[in-house]
């Protein structure tokens, strides 16, 4: 499961007030689309700062940073990331076919 993504961003429309200020340095929280089809632009989603839930429930406008392109994948799509919100599950055994 591998993909390379292009991206852009236009750093003057970053809100200062969204920025995270951590032990290592400062961070973005955003958020990266990927669609299904290509836009007019050969652009396959936008990048935007991540929304609190509150935002979203709220329909809060999104920042829009830029866009993404997917230049190369493998063919597979990538599994989602474990959330903190969801306990993680185990992957299924998988059935082995043993001789005895």
């Amino acid at each position: 499961m591998a993909s390379i993504i292009k991206a852009s961003i236009n750093l003057n429309d970053i809100p200062k007030d969204k920025i995270i200020i951590g032990k290592k340095g400062k961070y973005l929280p955003i958020t990266i689309t990927i669609n299904d089809e290509v836009d007019q632009f050969g652009n396959q989603g936008p990048i935007v700062v991540a929304q609190s839930k509150e935002e979203r429930e709220t329909k809060t406008a999104k920042t829009y940073l830029g866009n993404v392109q997917v230049v190369w994948t493998n063919g597979d799509n990538v599994a989602t990331a474990p959330r903190d919100d969801k306990p993680q599950q185990a992957a299924p055994a998988a059935e082995v076919d043993l001789p005895f």
